[in-house]
Order: structure tokens, then sequence, then C-alpha cells
């Protein structure tokens, strides 16, 4: 009977792929049907629009504002929600409000998704996250619609600023505008609580929680504090960046006044991790520019939020790892804490395997385009997928249709994350593993 219930059992890496998958299909399905769009799409299309609200990317080979009725927009906002605070988080909560027990493979599960190290507290980490996620797509949005109900009306208004509150804390980057929100570039009143919501949802719902709970700077946990001074260091230095190579760039900020130009500066430097807004165009960026937000775009956000990429404190690790072995330092430390090696292997794993689909996934890319296209546009594409950011240089609606299903699976790749897909695809390991004989390789 063990070996019968053994080969039933789906792991919980492997049950969050086909999950997510299983949205993505449903989704595509209704985006499909005659009555989310004005004069219908391909399958192909729905399918990418699907994959990109779900994986909250933004990517979009259509206009979701001409393309889309109220219902099709309606799906796209809660096909966003769903993916951003999880499908898995969905079912747990309406389980607990019907008053089902959660079991141990229902916890293991949450685990996975949230990129939690114990299984206490989960079913109340869940119920917080539902708390937290109202308050703030709440406030953003009555923030919004304050500002969209006397240009679009009451009802259109209202709308308006629930989709962008949603778009915007799940970091997905869709806009019911058709330059999304370049014709907000001198509003600081919807830049700034987009900013808002972007940032709060990349950091990650421990990190919130723990700041709520601790209220105090010196009690916060070492992953909280990590990803605080990696924001605050990321953000800061990239607007500084962006100001110094886009400050008199006629294309994007020069024709700007110096408050307009810091505003935007700013929010290019949120947007990228991640959450694919843009207020200015992003095909007018110096490569310069465009260089240094794929590299924001491939580190992305925090664990256990919304953001994609190889997560900031993946970085932070490997940083003070290379530091340990620059300074002969058996053990990685920061702030008077230990990390553990198997942290450090798995942030290790998460930047090689990161590295490994953007490199496959560009490659595929100069297969399945045109000559001509641009190594550049290509290369951006796949780091703004893989880091579910949804920022392009104008390309996206160009994708052949091999390019768009390369496209959704980098995707779906970045938003389930990398190192779950290897868990779910990897052979288990035998029970009592061999150890062999230790010897040393020469690297480097």
């Amino acid at each position: 009977m063990p070996e019968i219930k053994n080969a039933f059992h789906v792991q919980p890496a492997k049950l969050l792929a086909l999950g997510f998958l299983g949205l993505i299909l449903l989704g595509a399905f209704i985006l499909w049907l005659p009555v989310s769009t004005h004069e219908g799409i391909s399958f192909i299309d729905a399918l990418f629009t699907a994959t990109s609200a779900v994986c909250v990317t933004g990517l979009t080979v259509v206009d979701t504002s001409t393309t889309f009725t109220l219902f099709g927009q309606i799906v796209i906002m809660l096909l966003i929600q769903v993916g951003g605070i999880g499908f898995v988080t969905i079912a747990i909560l309406i389980a607990v409000l019907l008053g089902r027990r959660i079991g141990l493979r229902e916890r293991l599960v949450l685990q996975e998704a949230y990129g939690q190290v114990s299984l206490s507290g989960l079913i109340r980490l869940t119920q917080q996250i539902a708390v937290i996620t109202v308050v703030v797509e709440g406030c953003g949005a009555l923030l919004l619609a304050a500002r969209f109900i006397p240009e679009y009306g009451v009802g259109n208004g209202l709308f308006y600023g629930l989709f962008h509150a949603v778009s915007a804390f799940n970091n997905a980057g869709f806009a019911l505008w058709s330059d999304n929100l370049m014709g907000f570039a001198h509003d600081a009143s919807v830049l700034l609580v987009i900013a808002a919501l972007v940032i709060l949802g990349g950091l990650g719902y421990t990190v919130i929680l723990d700041i709520v709970r601790k209220k105090s700077v010196r009690r916060l946990s070492l992953h909280s504090k990590m990803m605080l001074i990696g924001t605050a260091a990321l953000l800061i230095g990239s607007t500084l960046v962006f100001l110094a190579l886009e400050g008199d760039n006629p294309k994007t900020l020069g024709p700007m006044g110096w408050g307009d130009k810091w505003l935007n500066a700013f929010f290019m430097a949120v947007v990228p991790r991640t959450a694919g807004f843009n207020s200015v165009d992003m095909a007018g960026l110096t490569d310069s520019s465009v260089y240094w937000t794929m590299l924001l775009m491939f580190i992305g956000g925090g664990p256990g939020s919304t953001a994609g990429g190889i997560k900031v404190t993946s970085l932070i690790v490997l940083i003070l790892a290379v530091w340990s072995v620059l300074t002969r330092r058996e053990d990685v430390q920061a702030m008077g804490r230990r990390i553990s090696r198997d942290v450090v292997f798995r942030a290790l794993a998460i930047v090689f395997f990161g590295g490994v689909i953007v490199f496959a996934g560009s490659f595929l890319l100069t297969l399945t385009e045109p000559d001509g296209t641009g190594l550049h546009k290509l290369l951006f594409e796949t780091v703004s997928a893989f880091g579910t950011v949804g920022l392009s240089l104008n390309f996206t609606p160009h994708l052949s249709p091999l390019g768009k299903l390369v496209i959704s699976v980098i995707m779906f790749l970045g938003r389930v994350g990398p190192l779950t897909v290897a868990y779910a695809l990897a052979i288990p390991p035998r029970a009592k593993p061999i150890r062999y004989p230790k010897e040393d390789v020469l690297v480097g």
C-alpha cells in the first residue's frame, strides 16, 4: 500500500508548476472567447497574454486597452491577482473559510510557494498576506482613483484605479493606455503611487510583516535588513545612473525640467524590479541605459514577493561569499550572523539556472526571429521575460509565433522560479545517498 500511495504523491514543486500551468491555460481559453475581445485574437496571442498576466510580467503582443473588452480586462486583472498572490494562497484561504483542515501536503506546497524554511505559521502567514494585499491595493486604488475620476468619470476612474493598483502591487506592468504610463510622465501623483506599490510588492510579504511586527530596524531579521539595504542601494544608485545617462537624451529625459527628470529617473529605477511600467519611450534609451536596465531586470525583487529575477538576497549572498573567499574566511558572514552553506549553494544554483535560461532563451530567439532584428532587442526581451518585468524595446508585438512561445515559456520559468522547476524535473534522491571520498579540484 505505501507504494501505491507514493505513486500518486505529487511533489510540492511539481504541484506548484502544474497549478500555474493550469491557470495559464484556463486564462488563455477565457481570453480567446469572443466576449473577451472586440474583434477576436488568435489562441497564441491569448495564451501569451494569459501567461504574461499569471506570471505578472506585462509583456503584451496586443494593445490591452483597445483589444480587450471590459470583461477581458477584468479577466486579465484577476489573472494578475491570482498569479501574484499565488493560486495556492487563494485555495488555502477558501479552505480556511470553509472550515477545512489544512494537511501536511498543503503546508509543504505553501512552504515552496513562499520560499519559507519552516512549516510553522504558514496558515497564519497566508491570512496575513491576504490582509496586506487588500489593504495595500485598496489604498493604492483609492489614491489612483482620486486622480482618474475627474478625467474619466466615476465608473472608469474607479476601475482604472483598481486595475493599476493590482497591476502595480503584483509587479505586473499591465496598463490600460496604449503608451503605458508615458502620458503621466509629468504627473507625480500617478508615478509615485505606482512606484510605492511596486516597491512594496517587490519587498516581499515576509519583509512587510517583519516591519509591522517589530517596528524597529535593529530588531528585524537578517533577511529583512538585507532586502531593505539592497533595495535602497539599487533604487538610489539606479536613479543617479539613469539621471546621468538619460538627462540630456532628447528622446527620453532631455526635454523635461529638473523636477520631472528626477521623478522619471526614479521611476525608471523602480520599474525594472520587476513591474514593467514605462513613463518614457524605452526604444529611445541609450545603449548604456538598456544595459543597466537588463541588469536590474535580472536581479529582480525579493523572495516570496510578486517580483521575479534571481532576487536581491541571492545577489547579496553571492557577493558576501566572494568576499569570504577573498578574505580567506571559512564562513559567509553578514551583520554579526553566519549564513549557512546551503543558502549559499541555493543562491548559486538560482543565479546559474537564471543565466542558463536567459542564454538559452535569447539563442532560441535568434533562430525564430528574422536576421537583422538586433541581438540587444532579443536579449532585452529574454531578460524581461525571465525577470517577469514586462519592459520591451517596442519589439514584443513583432515576435513570430514561435518567438511568442519561447517568451511564454521563459515567463513561466521566471515566475515559478528556476530552482522550483529544477526540483520539479529532478530525479528524487536515494533514501541513503552514497558519500564518496573527498578530492580537491583546481579552479580559477
